[in-house]
């Protein structure tokens, strides 16, 4: 998912958040802010009178604001979690479980329903039941219903955001950015739903007319990535819905309810019963069973190489074929020229190999700087990564990672790395004070080999290599040299340099002086080799995702008018 992909640039003037209160008037009137405090104190006053109960203010630390503290009546976060089937909830016909662990804390904050293949064959029943009809809806209407939903979305910013924090641990700013990510996502296809376009085309042929028009498939399987759990639903929901498709999704087992809170807002939207379902569980038994039942016509997958290869292997083998939609990993190269802007080019490796912990497909994980410009870039890269503000807060930039299992396979990682020769620059430990949430210091290494496994895999982690090459011919042949071609960047003043590495980097994104991640509403995104199997998502590329080109051929008599 590369939003994951989504997300506050270098820097809080990129975030979205609200604007910082004014400050009282010299002139002896009162701010803004002072006005909205004196209108709490009275609220505060009258509730108290009225026996109303005031909600407690804690001062902020590092920790992030979760739905799960709030004192209010009504929590956003269940402490059970069930599958979202036929516009409701439903428990596993097995009646098994699982713990959803918060990653700020490592608290138990709900039960999770484990479902099995019944339930899954439950789901695809009332979708497919549910698709003709949705999909006999014309497409400026379906837009309509996204329009509503993207509606929603932002008038939910803060209730979703505070979902996605509980589920990932995110910073605040990043977690109510992808709400509003998601949102324009919304928008835009919305507005596709009237230029919802087919072709005409001549014929050779006399009296013949010859058209093609867009076909919905029928039931869509997303299987989401845990890393921006709502922004990457967005993604693979709202085009499969304008093309009249029904969709099961599958939540990622590690960020379960924000599937379920995406159902009860298209649900508000006014989506028609059963169009959209979300199932609960692991992949073996879960995620298969969507992947195998023949009555699922696509499949559209965010994750790691192996399980992306073992779904279109799967597919493969049923007896009715379905369509594969893979969003892979990257192993993403960010380029140093030696005539870059070094303090921009700093800015941008750090936002990218560290922003959502390093956990997003798009992620800087290699640095590959000029030798003449090695040891200032350097200098200036680990200064700016020492200020990176660790925690889940509203101005934090770095936060944890998504379990411990994560957390300890990228300690493992770093520390095998450099017993086999890596130098250690910065972090490379878990922060003991955030403890026992899943927090990682961010981490540099250097003196990496090409060819180690620490510069070939997708870590999913805050750690990030330098790497010194001698010019431009072995940056660009060290940028290809991985199985992987999602993103890459390169920071140069040198136009011919920017088109010889446009021409040269083999990737499905590029990026001119600045980060490796980037991604809107209207840009396709995807990649080559092992980061993807040639579909892109979003933009209007996505609606080929999810629909089949019907080519339509009439032939008439003009006799017989």
């Amino acid at each position: 998912m590369g939003a994951r992909r989504a997300g506050p640039l270098p820097g809080d003037r990129h975030a979205r958040q609200p604007l910082r209160h004014a400050r009282p008037g010299r002139d002896g009137r009162c701010g803004a802010r002072a006005r909205r405090c004196a209108r709490r104190r009275a609220l505060a006053r009258a509730d108290r009178r009225a026996g109303l109960r005031q909600p407690c203010r804690s001062p902020r630390t590092s920790r992030a604001r979760c739905s799960i503290d709030r004192p209010r009546g009504s929590k956003l976060y269940p402490s059970e979690i069930l599958h979202w089937i036929d516009d409701g909830e439903a428990a596993s016909s097995g009646g098994a479980t699982f713990e959803k662990r918060s990653p700020i804390d490592d608290r138990v904050v709900a039960r999770v329903t484990r479902g099995a293949a019944a339930d899954v064959a439950r789901a695809i029943d009332v979708a497919t039941r549910a698709a003709e009809t949705w999909a006999r809806l014309p497409a400026p209407r379906r837009g309509d219903v996204l329009g509503r939903a993207a509606a929603l979305l932002r008038a939910k910013e803060q209730e979703l955001g505070e979902i996605v924090q509980v589920e990932t641990g995110k910073p605040w700013k990043n977690a109510v950015a992808e709400v509003a990510s998601s949102a324009d996502l919304g928008a835009f296809m919305d507005s596709e739903g009237s230029r919802f376009y087919g072709k005409t085309m001549t014929s050779p042929v006399p009296n013949r007319s010859v058209r093609t028009v867009r076909a919905p498939i029928g039931v869509c399987a997303a299987i989401m990535p845990f890393n921006s759990p709502l922004a990457g639903i967005a993604w693979k929901v709202f085009p499969a819905l304008l093309c009249g498709n029904a969709v099961v999704a599958k939540s990622h087992e590690l960020t379960p309810y924000t599937a379920v809170a995406f159902g009860k807002l298209l649900r508000d939207a006014g989506l028609p019963r059963g169009v959209y379902s979300a199932v609960q569980g692991l992949g073996p038994e879960v995620g298969m069973a969507l992947v195998r039942d023949e009555r699922v016509g696509l499949v559209s997958f965010t994750g790691s190489v192996p399980t992306g290869k073992l779904i279109q292997k799967t597919v493969s083998e049923r007896a009715v074929l379905a369509k594969v939609c893979l969003e892979l990993g990257g192993k993403n190269p960010l380029v140093v020229c030696d005539d870059a802007d070094l303090t921009l080019a700093a800015e941008h490796a750090v936002a990218s190999a560290f922003i959502d912990a390093g956990q997003r497909c798009a992620a800087g994980s290699r640095l590959i700087v000029f030798d003449r410009v090695y040891d200032a870039f350097r200098e200036a890269m680990l200064t700016r990564a020492a200020a990176v503000k660790v925690g889940s807060g509203p101005q934090d930039e770095c936060g944890p990672v998504i379990s411990r299992q994560s957390l300890e396979r990228l300690l493992a990682a770093v520390d095998g790395a450099v017993q086999r020769g890596a130098r250690l620059l910065a972090g490379g430990r878990a922060v003991d004070a955030l403890a026992p949430g899943y927090y990682m210091a961010p981490t540099v290494l250097e003196h990496v080999s090409p060819d180690d496994e620490l510069s070939q895999q997708e870590l999913f982690g805050p750690v990030t290599c330098l790497y010194r090459v001698k010019g431009f011919t072995d940056a660009i042949e060290l940028a290809n040299g991985t199985a992987f071609g999602l993103t890459g960047a390169i920071h140069t003043s040198n136009s011919h340099r920017v088109e010889e590495f446009i021409a040269r980097y083999r990737a499905g994104l590029v990026s001119i002086n600045g980060p490796t991640y980037g991604a809107g509403p209207h840009m396709p995104f995807g990649g080559v080799k092992n980061s993807g199997n040639g579909f892109r998502e979003p933009g209007t590329e996505a609606l080929d995702v999810y629909c089949e080109w019907k080519t339509v051929v009439v032939n008439h008599d003009p006799a017989r008018v």
